[in-house]
This record gives structure tokens, sequence and C-alpha cells, in this order.
């Protein structure tokens, strides 16, 4: 999407693809679908030949900077979203900055979405997408961790992210991105230690872990920043806690190690 673009797509909320999202998260579906389902809504449907080798559509704005990561994300929730409701998803790029990293050139392009479900406006998000350059050998080893504050978790939810898991969440969100379903890729290629958990992936396990607290629709707003990578069959730790309405969320692993880190608001 380029500078001044605005993209808009429309899809209905089945109710197959809502109990779809409620089975991958082991989950009892219902009427009002669970907050976080809207990733799951007006996906990119490139066509397979426009695939690039990593899965993902060719894009021609970043040609020399070939991997994308959805970095981070904050998202209003105004309404929730009904089963079987029209969701028009409204999209503007808002704002790109370049820098240069460790490993080079990244660009970093903020993309604003709008949803309105039958007319209702629902939620709003601000999301940050980072471009860098191909991997070199070896360069994504799994990194050393920092760890999580010291505090007084009220939430702890554990889990292991299955391959199982990946698939279902990149056939939800329509994701072809190789690094989540194949593993000879992801490590040969990539140079990952195994398949990456998707980002959208863990911020929409903490809002669960936020459902199972609160309640349905309990969060007005949700903000949620990736640190580092996670892999399939590594357990997650799921951490949260309440002050008042304000709510801090956390994913680590065993060791409390940062993966995730999360601030919301609850209603």
């Amino acid at each position: 999407m380029g500078a001044q673009e605005v993209e808009r797509r429309v899809e209905v909320l089945t109710e197959a693809l809502a109990h779809r999202f409620a089975a991958t998260l082991d989950r009892t579906p219902r009427e009002t679908a669970p907050q976080g389902i809207h990733w799951c809504l007006n996906t990119p449907d490139a066509p397979t030949a426009r695939l690039g080798e990593d899965g993902h559509a060719l894009r021609a704005e970043f040609p020399d900077l070939p991997r994308r990561m959805w970095a981070s994300s904050e998202v209003a929730f105004h309404a929730p979203i009904p089963v079987g409701a029209t969701v028009e998803r409204t999209s503007r790029a808002v704002d790109t900055v370049v820098t240069e990293g460790q490993s080079g050139r990244l660009v970093f392009a903020t993309v604003s979405h709008e949803l309105t479900a039958d007319g209702v406006l629902a939620a709003v998000e601000q999301q940050s997408i980072v471009f860098r350059a191909a991997a070199a050998p070896g360069g994504n080893a799994a990194p050393a961790r920092q760890p999580v504050e010291a505090a007084a978790w009220q939430w702890r939810r554990e889990l292991t992210p299955s391959s199982a898991l990946l698939f279902r969440f990149s056939a939800l969100t329509f994701n072809g991105h190789r690094i989540h379903y194949d593993e000879p890729y992801a490590t040969g290629v990539e140079g990952y230690p195994g398949l990456v958990v998707h980002g959208p992936l863990m911020a929409t396990l903490l809002l669960d872990l936020a459902d199972r607290e609160l309640g349905p629709d309990g969060l007005a707003r949700f903000a949620f920043r990736a640190v580092s990578p996670a892999f399939v069959d590594a357990p997650l730790v799921l951490l949260g806690r309440r002050e008042g309405t304000a709510v801090t969320m956390a994913i680590t692993d065993p060791a409390g190690g940062v993966i995730m880190t999360a601030n919301a608001a609850a209603r």
C-alpha cells in the first residue's frame, strides 16, 4: 500500500469463520465474536502466482527489503462484531520512517485501519510494519531475551504452540508466510531455529487471556509490541494484571525472558 492510497475491503463474519476461530483457541463459539477476530477478516488475497519466495505477496514499494514483520499495533475497540455482520475495513498508509539498524536499513510503515460492522464503528487500529533486508546465513538464531519486569502478576496461563496451531492461524488469516509452516524454509533460508509463532497469534492469545479473566468484550483498548520471536513447541507463559482500568500483559518464556509486551484499558 503506497502513501495516500486507501484500500477498502468488505467481508461477512460467517458462523463458520467464528466457529473455526473459537476452535483454534479451544473456546466455545458465541453470538458475538471475541476481540481480535478482526485480524481474520478482510485479509489480503493476492493470487498464488504473485507470491514471493517467502510466501508473501510481491511488493513494489521496497524491492530491496524483502522481509516483512508486524511489529506492533494499537487497537481501540468501540463495539463488538456480531456473527453474521458485514464488516468493512478501510485502510490508509499514514507514515513511513527509514532508519538504520544493526542488520542494515529498516523501513517502519504505519497503516491505519477502521472497521465497521453493519455500519457501526467496531475498531480502529494503528499497525506498525517493519521491512528489512534478507537474512544472512544463521542470522536469526534465537536471541537472548531480557527478563520480564518484577511484578505481582494476577493472571497466568501456560501453553505450547504446536505446528497445528500455527497452521490453523495461518489458514484463518490467509497468511502464506513460509516461516510459520515450512520448517526447511524457516531454518535453511531465514535462519530461524524452527517455525516462528505469528506476532498477531500471540496478541490474540493475550486478548483471549483477557477474555477469560474479564469476560467478553472486556477491553476498550489494546496495544502490543513484539520484542523477541517465539518458536513452535517452545512453551509460552501468558501473564496479566489489572489495576483499576489499566491492564498490563506480557508473554515470556519459562525463564522469564520477554517475548511480547502489551498494555490495555478495561471497560
